[in-house]
């Protein structure tokens, strides 16, 4: 994938798809430049004018009031030594104190608006642009780096909103001392610059280390996502093999990387904290000294000498808020590269238009040919790690075909390329219909959807009523058509069976739902949709055995009359289809159906022996569970 203007791609962010760890073979998703974050961020803000104007307004009036503060007091001590009236500086001071304590707080509010409408947008732009992501981009970025990004990047961004406001005030406050010291005299303010070259100094050493410091803390933290994820997804298969130590190893180790990473930028920082006292001593030392000369000398007066000195002090905060915010604001800064790159990902590429004419929506058959796949990029001279290697299927519109095999064999791989979830290294899937082959590389993801409807192992039910969680496949859909679609899988009596029926709430923190039952609403929306292919990967591998043969009976429905590529996970599903495949080390070494490779006496009759024989536990098609 080539990168925008102005983005840089970063080093691998995770686990080879496909793998249970390792570091090698992804590309991460590209980071912006500076300069091109500044310009996002820049052109962010002018979105909103009026909090915009305001944050500026407000702040600056509270600068102005920050340095009018110690050169008022510094009248006042010459009114003092003057023996004339002081109730007129003591009046202005305190009219002074409260301007500047109300635009201070207007200030602290209008810059944390203005910084959250800024997070707010970014965050809703990431987070549309990931979820509109090219799935070839996205397999070959890895979950964790895209995790990670729509997390972690943006959470550190939005609570970097208040830094924002406090740089804000501080920066402003800092030119209007300079213009402060100006007016009470000009050398007083060259003695104030002498801090400069101290924070100078220290800033040229930290700044340099500290940028990819911070960038590297975050592409540790990317894989250390990957490696909890793909624990975590593939938390059957580490159980399955014994693999709790070894995964919990990995996930220590990444997260043992990224603790070095942090301490590393930390140790950094560390050191510019302590050269910002040096400077302090040497900016406030220098400016008494002046002023001691100057007073002697008759050229400045004792209250200029103190409003210089307190002005001085007074900027302590800003610019050691200033300086101790760069920690933060490379922090800041390396996140928000990462989330403008997902930013400038480019759109996937408009469908064909002519594909799209020619694309069938009914009787629609399927055709693979030559589809192979590795998920990691080769290295230079290495021939790729091919998961699939050429494979070539026919799916008659109408009938269905199972995919058989052990675990590993590549058909979960196979069933994704064919329901369009990525696309395949070589080689291509089409539909065809009455008016040719069309190739799914040329529609758009809402074409696939249109007419592909694929459903996994593991279906996820999103917070909300039972309505809106089916609604989600046909937004225009009424309850009879819900209680129908319910009514072909089997899931009507027991939605209707609830309190609150269709209006109850379901999801995380909400009535849970058994691994079946959420299968069955899946099913079920696949009917509401009413595409003309299916694709079921595993689906029916959660219902363990007591709902094993009522998803499978809802999964027969779901596929009656459409073309259908089914991932089985018993044979008894495999049995049932028009044709079997069966797939081993990513090729396709049998083909025919249950009859045809039974009498063959082949790698599915072996099989199928094994699974029927009584003699031994049922369901030992390699990497599927038991069947009762």
């Amino acid at each position: 994938m080539s990168a925008p203007a102005g983005t840089t791609t970063g080093p691998g962010t995770g686990d080879g798809a496909g793998t249970p760890a390792g570091d090698g073979g992804q590309r991460a998703l590209p980071v912006a430049t500076g300069r091109r974050s500044a310009a996002v961020l820049a052109r962010t803000a002018t979105a909103h004018p009026g909090e915009l104007a305001a944050a500026l307004v407000t702040t600056a009036l509270a600068s102005a009031g920050t340095v009018a503060l110690p050169l008022l007091l510094g009248r006042a001590v010459d009114v003092v030594r003057a023996g004339t009236s002081l109730t007129p500086v003591l009046v202005l001071l305190a009219l002074v104190a409260v301007a500047t304590a109300v635009a201070s707080a207007l200030a602290r509010r209008d810059a944390e608006r203005l910084g959250a409408s800024i997070a707010a947008d970014l965050r809703e732009r990431v987070v549309e642009r990931s979820l509109r992501m090219s799935p070839r981009v996205l397999e070959r970025a890895g979950s964790g780096d895209v995790a990670s990004r729509v997390t972690e990047d943006v959470e550190l961004f939005t609570s970097s909103v208040q830094l924002g406001a406090t740089v804000l005030t501080s920066a402003l406050t800092v030119v209007l001392s300079a213009a402060g010291f100006v007016s009470l005299d000009w050398r007083l303010a060259l003695a104030f610059c002498t801090v400069f070259p101290v924070y100078a100094l220290s800033l040229r050493g930290y700044l340099p280390r500290s940028g990819p410091l911070y960038a590297a803390e975050r592409a540790v933290a990317a894989r250390r996502s990957q490696v909890v994820l793909q624990s975590f997804h593939g938390a059957s298969t580490v159980h399955a093999y014994g693999m709790a130590a070894l995964q919990g190893r990995r996930v220590e180790v990444a997260s043992e990387r990224t603790i070095g990473a942090s301490l590393a930028a930390l140790r950094t920082f560390a050191r510019l904290a302590v050269s910002m006292n040096g400077a302090e001593a040497v900016g406030l030392s220098s400016l008494l000294l002046t002023g001691f000369l100057l007073v002697r000398g008759g050229d400045v007066s004792v209250g200029d000498v103190t409003a210089a000195a307190l002005l001085f002090h007074r900027l302590f905060g800003p610019l050691g808020a200033l300086l101790l915010s760069f920690d933060e604001v490379q922090r800041a800064a390396a996140a928000l590269g990462r989330l403008v790159g997902v930013v400038d990902l480019p759109d996937a590429p408009d469908a064909d238009p002519g594909a799209l004419e020619r694309a069938p929506r009914r009787a629609v058959a399927l055709r693979v040919r030559g589809v192979s796949h590795a998920y990691a990029d080769p290295s230079p001279g290495e021939d790729p790690d091919l998961v699939l290697r050429a494979v070539d299927l026919d799916v008659p519109a109408g009938t269905s075909l199972a995919v058989v095999g052990g675990s590993g064999a590549g058909k979960t791989t196979l069933a994704a390329i064919v329901g369009g979830v990525f696309p395949p290294t070589a080689g291509r899937v089409e539909l065809v219909g009455a008016q040719g082959a069309v190739d799914l590389a040329d529609l758009d993801a809402a074409a696939v959807r249109e007419r592909i409807g694929v459903i996994a192992q593991e279906s996820h039910v999103f917070t909300g009523t039972l309505r809106e969680d089916l609604t989600l496949a046909r937004p225009d859909a009424t309850d009879e058509d819900l209680h129908r679609a319910l009514g072909v899988v089997g899931a009507d009596d027991w939605v209707s069976a609830l309190p609150e029926g269709l209006g109850t709430r379901v999801g995380p923190g909400e009535l849970p739902l058994s691994p079946a039952r959420r299968q069955q609403l899946a099913l079920a929306r696949v009917v509401l949709r009413d595409p003309p292919v299916v694709v079921l990967d595993e689906a029916t591998a959660e219902a363990g055995s007591a709902g094993a043969r009522d998803l499978e009976q809802a999964a027969l429905a779901v596929v009656a009359g459409r073309t259908a590529l089914v991932v089985a996970h018993r044979l008894s599903q495999a049995a049932v289809c028009d044709a079997i495949a069966v797939v081993e080390a990513g090729e396709v070494v049998e083909l025919g159906s249950h009859a045809d490779l039974l009498a063959r006496g082949g790698r599915y009759a072996r099989l199928w022996s094994t699974w029927s024989h009584p003699g031994r536990p049922a369901g030992t098609v390699p990497g599927a569970v038991a069947e009762p």
